[in-house]
């Protein structure tokens, strides 16, 4: 079954409308099997978009373990939470050493919360110049933002840079607080930009309601969104094949089946956006 793919903004690149999360057995130590089971399953699998961050405990090492001659079958993602120019450098050379790449293929800014990392980041000698000039020497092909505590800190960054991508929360919660789906996507699409989409499930989290039967819902809520794909970490290969069923059977949720899922959702909202204060 085959993963259908969507284009990622203005960067010319389509990529399957799932990608490999960071999160889930990624984001662990000492799991090199499991690691290189998964993500070569993935690839096996048809999945394109693979993310990590130098923030994710062993996950870019399991990545430059597992792709060996795979590199080139796939767009490889990573993130830096520093925020200032030589730190973002020493970031990046840590994460290609670690992967055993030349380059990335999209390089994200991590995790933005408050202005003050705003007038760090954008700043003198701020992490973006590190950026640009990885840019310039061909190390990143592609420049993004994420964010999940505040979508007008995250719209703020977009309004600050032009780039390329934005990876953010996309679930049925949002519309209870705080959205991102309303106070950020739609300033994203009108930029071209491709829209990440995170928090798919709740880090799992969903099978925790009441009337909980699948991902489904969840899964086809966020891609039914204007987003390019939806990013799920995996605690083992047999998450990864239910989550690729689904992708390949995705078909888009009428507007009726959308607003049904966000009220059903509504009572639990704060408590499944548990990522954001």
């Amino acid at each position: 079954m085959e993963i259908p793919k969507r284009r990622l903004g203005k960067t010319g690149v389509d990529v399957t409308i799932l990608g490999l999360g960071g999160e889930g057995v990624l984001r662990t130590s000492g799991y090199e099997r499991e690691a290189y089971d998964l993500i070569n399953r993935a690839i096996d699998l048809g999945i394109n978009y693979f993310e990590s961050a130098r923030a994710y405990s062993g996950s870019e090492s399991y990545y430059g373990r597992s792709l060996k001659e795979r590199r080139k079958e796939i767009f490889l993602t990573s993130k830096t939470h520093a925020r200032n120019k030589k730190g973002a450098q020493l970031h990046l050379e840590e994460t290609l050493r670690n992967m055993k790449t030349d380059h990335l293929d999209l390089w994200q800014v991590h995790d933005v919360r408050t202005e003050e990392e705003i007038d760090e980041i954008f700043g003198p000698n701020g992490a973006i110049e590190a950026f640009v000039e990885a840019k310039e020497k061909g190390l990143v092909r592609f420049i993004g933002v994420t964010g999940h505590h505040d979508p007008l800190i995250t719209k703020r960054c977009i309004q600050r840079f032009a780039f390329d991508t934005v990876l953010i929360p996309v679930n049925p919660a949002e519309p209870a607080y705080k959205s991102y789906l309303t106070e950020l996507i739609p300033t994203a699409k009108k930029k071209g930009m491709g829209i990440v989409g995170m928090k798919v499930f709740f880090r799992g989290f969903a099978d925790k309601l009441p009337w909980f039967e699948s991902m489904e819902p969840f899964f086809r809520f966020a891609l039914s969104q204007p987003i390019t794909t939806a990013v799920i970490g995996c605690d083992d290969v047999e998450q990864l094949e239910q989550n690729v069923a689904l992708a390949g059977s995705f078909v888009l949720m009428t507007e009726k089946e959308t607003q049904e899922l966000i009220s059903n959702v509504s009572s639990s909202a704060r408590d499944l956006m548990y990522y954001k204060p």
